[in-house]
């Protein structure tokens, strides 16, 4: 229900600017939007976190319980031409997961929940096509690294006390598209991303041999974003 819920939304903006934009002859709005060197504006959004495990032995998995989280930011943009610009995103991450260790019979040692409230700083490429109208459709991608606040990795406490800890900093490659609607007093932008962790998050217990920790090899968080910019 959650995930059409977010469809709904998205398809609803979509389709409240689409009359007006996919005219065959429509009115030219905000048409030196794009031409400063340098853009601002804010987002809002949803976000979907997941872990990909790797492990050390053939046991069963890690079960991960995902739920939307919402995204807040600012955007800069340096225009280096007509195509191409240069995008810088930071932004505040909040979303939650649980996760399901396998071989415990009660609840307190099977579930740990997970939640993260990470600060991201992504540096993104953006390459556009022409202009179409009031509407320009693009690609993004780039690297980022973020600072969860809710990693635990200072705790000396461990699973064993219910305590689940994770690195502070990770990094990422992101790659995403959107469409820029170039409204009447500003210029509205959905897209979708796709977030991928190229570093080992995981914080393991004291004990090698842990239940929790001792059989994951890495763990690296993957996510959706779904964002509504504002320009």
């Amino acid at each position: 229900m959650k995930n059409i819920f977010i469809l709904l939304i998205v398809f609803c903006a979509l389709g409240a600017t689409s009359n007006a934009q996919f005219n065959e002859k429509p009115v030219m709005n905000l048409e030196n939007e794009d031409e400063p060197l340098l853009n601002w504006g804010y987002f809002l959004g949803f976000n979907q976190y997941d872990f990909k495990f790797e492990y050390k032995d053939d046991l069963p998995d890690i079960l991960v319980d995902k739920s939307f989280g919402f995204n807040v930011g600012l955007i800069g943009e340096l225009r280096l031409n007509k195509f191409l610009d240069l995008r810088f995103e930071p932004g505040l991450h909040y979303n939650q997961r649980n996760l399901g260790f396998p071989g415990f019979d009660n609840e307190r040692d099977a579930i740990r929940e997970v939640k993260s409230t990470y600060i991201n700083f992504p540096l993104l490429l953006k390459v556009s096509t022409k202009r179409l109208g009031n509407w320009k459709p693009f690609l993004i991608g780039g690297a980022s690294t973020s600072m969860n606040l809710g990693s635990n990795e200072q705790s000396l406490d461990d699973n064993s006390s219910a305590t689940f800890r994770m690195k502070k900093t990770t990094y990422y490659y992101e790659m995403g598209f959107g469409i820029e609607f170039y409204l009447e007093y500003f210029k509205f932008t959905p897209s979708i991303r796709g977030v991928f962790a190229i570093n080992d998050e995981l914080v393991r217990d004291n004990d090698p041999n842990s239940p929790w920790t001792g059989n994951i090899e890495a763990m690296m968080t993957r996510g959706l974003f779904i964002n509504f910019t504002f320009e």
